[in-house]
């Protein structure tokens, strides 16, 4: 391995041997609480989930033996590949859908990719795949399906989708109808507000993934956006949030989506009361309610008010309607959650056929999963090489750098999706993981982060594999004219294509010596290159490439799971602090008796606070 390159290895001794598991069929009962056994088209027969069956151990197979000794004799040398083998880039390029994905700047050679490709055969990866399209329960801990596949399947599609006993084909298309029909009326101007007067700004009140895919999307696709209407996104529980995202409202054409599975997520419910609060003010106000009279609050909540929540008990309790309630299951995990009744927000910005093209768009990358031989699978191999980044070359972080300023708030999104799936220390089994998981994801839109932390990817001690992200078509083609017509979003992908090659090549002190640079500079200027990449093109940001790039991102997410073992769906690391703050919050409040309960530092914090606090 080149010596100026910051790679190592990392991974612990094997501890067993791997158990293999396959399918069994059986007759057709079923016993309460044992994974769903879903119907085999064309057959009596059904299938048993190995779902919760002790997972492989990827250390132990012949194929993670096999890719260590091919790491410690690798010496990974991009310029050499390349300058060899004329046909890397070609075969090492890729496409999905509407997605031109280029693996060849990746510190692999088609030996690691073999070796790859034989270490998801070896953990069954195909099989962990098929079963989650088919709805066993692997989803472990909470002894749930996984299912937001099922959320952009088409309508009719064949054979359908039953699962636990419930057609989740026609459960998902009867919402996403309700959905559609709710975002025509606010579209059309139908529905109205207490004054009569349509709706003109929505603000969807969330957190998690009941925010973070919204405003990413919404963002993403502000060009589709109706010109008429505005959406905002209250999500942090720091009262700045919902003040600032309220202020210059008029609450007469104001409606907020309250985006809750439960009706409980503290920080949802009270920016919802704090909403609740402003627009019976506001009104008030400007003469549209009487404040003191119970029956026009709750008017006024049910005209400006809907949710996103299956509790519709407490859904009615806050003043809404339950019929303008939309639901989801519990087969669909928060960050999971964009395309189901969690993106009303953005139904209604973008209405409902620009979202059908979204979910087609998730549904396109889905059949690619499902169906591509591993070898050509584009989700596959990027899971796969992102296994290899982190566990054999040492890398742990995870750069994502999109040069499409409408997606800057898609590393925002991934670091949910990433991190809150696979940011596990236990198989799912309750086990110890046997090996490195997870990456820190992160990054900015390009060219903003070449002048800010490239320095760091280029020539700093630490591997920082990056994805690089682009579109051949803006929304804007604008022109410079004042410097010869320059064609702007030319001069913006010239920097994309630029950065990768300099991440792969670099520059050499022999070349840098040929610019002139004075000696005791040479070293300075040096680029070591070997930097790994991944560039994703795509031909314009449409909601249907959108759907595309999220699908993609959810499915390398998932290899990665299933190579190291991990209930990639649960998130029991959020709970905890989660307690410990309504714990807290009456010594916050300054209870004394519950302050004293507390750590000397958390006391001493508290104390500081409270102090302060006038």
């Amino acid at each position: 391995m080149s010596g100026n390159t910051p790679h190592n290895r990392s991974h612990r001794e094997p501890p067993g041997q791997p158990r293999r598991s396959r399918p069994t069929v059986v007759g057709s009962g079923h016993t309460p609480g044992t994974p769903p056994r879903p119907h085999r088209p064309g057959s009596s027969e059904t299938i048993v989930s190995t779902a919760s069956t002790p997972p492989i151990d990827a250390t132990t197979t012949p194929a993670w033996a096999d890719l260590t000794a091919h790491q410690a004799a690798l010496d990974p040398d991009l310029r050499t590949w390349f300058a060899q083998d004329p046909g890397r880039a070609a075969r090492l390029t890729f496409d999905a859908a509407d997605l031109h994905v280029d693996l060849s700047k990746n510190l692999v050679t088609d030996e690691t990719l073999e070796l790859l490709v034989r270490l998801a055969d070896d953990v069954d990866l195909v099989g962990r795949r098929d079963a989650m399209f088919r709805g066993d329960h692997i989803n472990v801990t909470e002894d749930r399906a996984v299912l937001h596949t099922a959320l952009r399947r088409p309508a009719g599609a064949v054979p359908g989708l039953t699962v636990d006993g419930q057609d989740v084909d026609a459960d998902v298309h009867t919402e996403l109808a309700k959905v559609y029909a709710f975002a025509d009326k606010v579209r059309s101007g139908e529905w109205k507000g207490v004054t009569g007067e349509r709706v003109r700004t929505v603000v969807n009140i969330g957190i998690g993934g009941s925010d973070l895919g919204p405003v990413m999307a919404y963002e993403a696709l502000l060009p589709y956006k109706a010109e008429d209407l505005d959406v905002r996104f209250v999500s942090n529980i720091d009262p700045t949030d919902v003040a600032e995202k309220t202020a210059g409202l008029d609450p007469r054409t104001t409606l907020f989506i309250v985006a809750s599975k439960t009706f409980g997520t503290l920080e949802t419910l009270t920016n919802a009361r704090l909403a609740r609060d402003w627009l019976w003010t506001e009104l008030a106000a400007v003469g549209a309610l009487d404040i003191d009279s119970e029956d026009a609050r709750t008017a006024a909540v049910g005209k400006h008010f809907v949710a996103v929540s299956t509790a519709l008990d407490k859904v009615a309790a806050f003043g809404i309607d339950p019929a303008n309630a939309f639901g989801f299951w519990d087969w669909v995990g928060g960050r999971y959650s964009v395309d189901s009744a969690i993106g009303t927000s953005l139904a209604i910005a973008i209405g409902p056929a620009r979202f059908e093209e979204f979910l087609a768009g998730f549904h396109a990358i889905d059949e690619h999963f499902r169906t591509a031989p591993l070898a050509q699978n584009v989700p596959a191999l990027m899971g796969l090489l992102n296994v290899w980044n982190v566990n054999f070359l040492g890398a742990h972080t995870h750069a994502v750098l999109p040069y499409a300023q409408y997606l800057h708030r898609f590393p925002a999104y991934l670091q949910q999706l990433t991190m809150e799936s696979n940011g596990k220390s236990v198989r799912w089994d309750g086990s110890p993981v046997t090996t490195e998981t997870g990456e820190v994801f992160w990054g900015e839109p390009g060219t903003n982060g070449q002048h800010a932390f490239y320095q760091l990817i280029h020539q700093g001690t630490r591997l920082i594999p990056a994805d690089f992200i682009a579109v051949a078509n803006p929304a804007h083609p604008l022109v410079d004219s004042s410097a010869g017509e320059v064609d702007v979003h030319s001069l913006f992908l010239a920097n994309f294509f630029a950065q990768t090659k300099a991440l792969a090549f670099g520059k050499t002190a022999d070349e840098v010596r040929a610019e002139g640079t004075p000696e005791d500079l040479v070293s300075a200027r040096v680029f070591s290159g070997n930097r790994p990449t991944t560039s994703i093109l795509a031909p314009a940001l449409t909601p249907s490439v959108l759907g595309q790039l999220i699908a993609l991102y959810e499915h390398i997410t998932f290899v990665q799971g299933v190579v190291w073992g991990i209930d990639s769906f649960d998130q029991w690391g959020v709970e905890l602090g989660k307690k410990l703050a309504n714990e807290i919050a009456p010594a916050v409040a300054g209870d004394a008796s519950a302050l004293a309960e507390q750590d000397p530092s958390t006391q001493s914090l508290i104390g500081w606070y409270l102090e302060q606090r006038s």
